[in-house]
């Protein structure tokens, strides 16, 4: 395979009318590219820094896409599953290219063969910080005893508890988004799209966002409960009410992604009814810092 076999474009709408097709005919594993080239689409190619987004596509001999990759700096390369050669001449083309790369993101055999390409054709190095669960949803139902308290759709009024709290879920992972925090809150209000649970007074406890629907799939994230309140129940009830939701309104697919890491998340959303779909990896390269993956800043 030639490095030149990928088609590589700044232009947003050129690389969504080669590649759109190839993203929904696989809405679960092509999750993260859906949602983040929609939130491009609907608030600007710079949403997530001052520098242009980069967006590949690899074409088969028959014409058809193959797999596409996407890079918004300073994220991570995020990129759809490739073969071993596939991964080596992605790789071949970016570093010919001049690209830097602060690590890469895809399902876990991919991360790795893109990460070893990586390392033979620009000698860096890279780490392995993180692993993630993708689960799809296969039949919701309560994680254990509701909590005292209700849910209720985040408004403008929630704008600076939102903020907070999105800052203080990526400190609580120990990695951080170049996404500004008010921002992010400000477009989730816009279309309702996080959830809070409050107590029986009314004092918010915990939130759990959502994805707008691309392509019949929605993804959960971030789900947050401020520290001194975990343990209480609230993370099971808010994360279960915005899967209820997603799938009261026609949502074919509802998604989430897990840190391996940690048993007590990926027991919690098992409970609820969310079933393992693909593992995936990060790799960050030692040209980059560390930033918050793009399911958890996405739209």
């Amino acid at each position: 395979m030639r490095p030149d076999d990928w088609h590589l474009t700044h232009d947003l709408d050129a690389f969504l009318d080669r590649a759109g097709d190839f993203l929904a005919s696989r809405p679960a594993l092509h999750t993260v590219p859906l949602t983040v080239l929609d939130g491009l689409r609907r608030r600007g190619p710079h949403m997530f820094g001052t520098q242009d987004p980069l967006f590949g596509a690899l074409e088969r001999s028959d014409g058809e896409v193959g797999a596409v990759f996407f890079h918004t700096p300073p994220h991570w390369l995020n990129v759809t599953p490739l073969t071993e050669e596939q991964a080596d001449a992605l790789a071949a083309r970016l570093a010919s290219a001049g690209h830097r790369l602060p690590g890469v993101s895809a399902e876990s055999a991919t991360a790795a063969a893109f990460a070893d390409a990586w390392r033979r054709r620009t000698g860096t190095g890279s780490g392995l910080p993180r692993r993630e669960r993708l689960y799809r949803l296969a039949g919701l139902r309560a994680p254990g005893p509701v909590p005292e308290g209700a849910p209720r759709i985040a408004t403008t009024a929630d704008r600076a508890r939102l903020t907070r709290w999105f800052e203080e879920f990526g400190a609580s992972i120990g990695e951080r988004s170049h996404q500004d925090a008010g921002a992010w809150a400000d477009s989730r209000i816009a279309y309702g799209g996080v959830t809070l649970w409050e107590t029986a007074d009314g004092t918010p406890v915990a939130m759990a966002g959502v994805s707008p629907e691309v392509a019949g799939q929605v993804r959960v994230a971030p789900v947050y409960t401020p520290a001194a309140l975990r343990g209480r129940g609230y993370a099971g009830a808010v994360t279960t009410e915005v899967s209820r939701a997603a799938l009261a309104a026609g949502t074919p697919e509802v998604l989430l992604f897990t840190d391996l890491s940690n048993p007590t998340s990926n027991g919690l959303y098992q409970r609820i009814g969310y079933r393992p779909v693909a593992d995936f990896a990060v790799y960050e390269f030692e040209c980059g810092g560390v930033f918050l993956p793009d399911e958890a800043v996405q739209a």
